[in-house]
């Protein structure tokens, strides 16, 4: 069995620039196809909310949501580092309430580490509280889903000398704020190689050029979310359509009566047989 992957493993794989490779997953057999692929981290994200819960955001999965999904995806990894994402409207009260989220999805769920989005003052105070209760804390700068609508919607930030600007001084607080991991999402890989070299913590991108480690996640990278994804996405498979194809020729099988087949089921004893025949007998005759 491969080493347990810790926040001083990911130091050291960034030290000797080893790549670092995180996947997205949100349920068991998802984090464990990440497990046997030996990838280094596994992040729960409310991403979950729009992937596998359906709705239009992130902002609208909850609390009891994400812990469930957390603990599905902990009980199917043995090895990664697993990170748990804070869901919108869980610590933005203030920091107590931010601690205690986070607590719960060490506690009950088993995350390794909890997430939390942007670097403003607020951001900067929850990052604190969280690590200095002894919770390691992944930050994540650029884009923000949970905060979209005050970005401009969905789309890449750095692109302007104040946007740009911003996830520099971002970057570098959430690190001296006591983030163990910085994620940084789509922002123009020139812009990120600026700040780059100014972290000592690991830095994994998405849509953010090249940096100490990769994430996607694991149903845009196989091919099963529908529809358009995002730029930086890019596509290892076409589980998707064979999913549509296997249920299809189930359900044509079905239809058409040759499923189930002898084949698919059991031998009863003449003895078995008959007594289900007595005992229908004896019940209608009552």
């Amino acid at each position: 069995m491969r080493a347990q992957v810790t926040l001083q493993r990911l130091a050291e794989m960034k030290a000797r620039r080893e790549p670092i490779v995180m996947v997205t997953a949100y349920d068991y057999p998802t984090a464990r196809v990440a497990e046997q692929a030996e990838v280094d981290m596994v992040l729960v994200g409310d991403s979950g909310a729009q992937v596998v819960l359906g709705h239009d955001s992130t902002v609208a999965v909850t609390v009891e949501e994400m812990l469930v999904l957390a603990g599905a995806v902990r009980r199917g990894v043995q090895s990664a580092f697993v990170v748990a994402d804070l869901p919108f409207g869980s610590t933005e009260v203030s920091d107590e309430q931010a601690v205690t989220t986070a607590i719960r999805f060490v506690k009950e769920a088993g995350a390794d580490a909890v997430k939390l989005e942007g670097g403003g003052e607020a951001r900067l105070s929850r990052i604190r509280a969280i690590a200095e209760a002894g919770i390691p804390v992944v930050a994540h700068v650029g884009l923000t889903p949970q905060t979209a609508v005050a970005l401009g919607g969905l789309r890449a930030q750095g692109r302007t000398a104040e946007s740009a600007a911003r996830i520099v001084r971002e970057s570098l607080a959430v690190q001296d704020a006591g983030a163990s991991v910085l994620v940084i999402e789509a922002v123009p890989a020139d812009v990120a190689a600026v700040v780059l070299p100014a972290l000592e913590i690991p830095v994994i991108g998405i849509g953010a050029g090249p940096a100490d480690g990769q994430v996607l996640v694991i149903h845009d990278l196989l091919g099963i979310t529908e529809g358009r994804t995002a730029a930086f996405v890019k596509r290892y498979g076409a589980i998707g359509p064979d999913m549509v194809a296997g249920v299809a020729a189930y359900a044509r099988e079905v239809r058409g009566g040759v499923f189930p087949g002898p084949e698919h089921g059991y031998s009863a004893t003449d003895a078995a047989i008959e007594a289900a025949r007595a005992e229908l007998e004896a019940r209608t005759r009552e």
